[in-house]
């Protein structure tokens, strides 16, 4: 297991080796997934969203029907190449090449409404998560959402996907921002993460 944080570098040879190093276009692991993350946004529509670790732009795309505006944030610039493509049209879709939590754009992020930290806290140490969870904690709005997404499966970094999501939500409930929402699928967990005192949200898959 990697023990350090993985630098940029690592990222922006995966996507220059290949357009899709996970698959986010062609999976139905990584659709069924994407699906449930929207799902878990509250309400139909949302101001400003920032989405950490954006990759090829596939779920920016999704998520730009859902938003006003977006800013999108990843460390390769190979994949926000890509990710400008997808998403050229969407002029309320903005891009910054950030390595985190040390580049975290935290002026332009400031005020956001919905942040979107997905598959990306497993190749951070415990610090450096700490470190993000107190950046992305003082840039929402105390109504704002945080979805968190974590594959569960076998990795070669510096945490697991449980390690991780589990330092970053008790780094975020030392905020008091704590989880009002989570489901758990065969290789995957997600968390819908709120300030302490705001109004509960309904189950966003009750059936009633």
């Amino acid at each position: 297991m990697i023990k350090e944080t993985w630098p940029p570098d690592v990222f922006e040879a995966l996507f220059r080796a290949s357009a899709d190093p996970w698959d986010f276009e062609t999976t139905p692991y990584e659709r069924s997934k994407l699906e449930h993350l929207l799902s878990c946004i509250p309400g139909k529509h949302t101001g400003f969203a920032v989405e950490l670790g954006c990759a090829i732009g596939v779920g920016t795309r999704k998520l730009a029907e859902r938003c006003d505006r977006i800013l999108a944030v990843d460390a390769s610039a190979t994949a926000l190449g890509m990710a400008r493509t997808r998403c050229a049209e969407m002029l309320h879709v903005s891009f910054v090449e950030a390595f985190l939590p040390g580049g975290y754009p935290a002026l332009q992020a400031a005020g956001c409404d919905l942040m979107i930290v997905s598959e990306l806290l497993y190749f951070l140490t415990k610090d450096d998560i700490r470190k993000l969870a107190a950046c992305v904690t003082t840039s929402l709005k105390k109504n704002g959402a945080l979805l968190l997404v974590n594959w569960t499966g076998h990795t070669d970094t510096p945490c697991t996907g449980d390690e991780a999501a589990d330092c970053f939500i008790q780094a975020c409930s030392e905020r008091f921002w704590e989880v009002d929402y989570s489901e758990r699928s065969k290789s995957y967990r997600l968390e819908r993460v709120r300030y302490a005192g705001e109004p509960k949200l309904e189950d966003p898959h009750e059936t009633g």
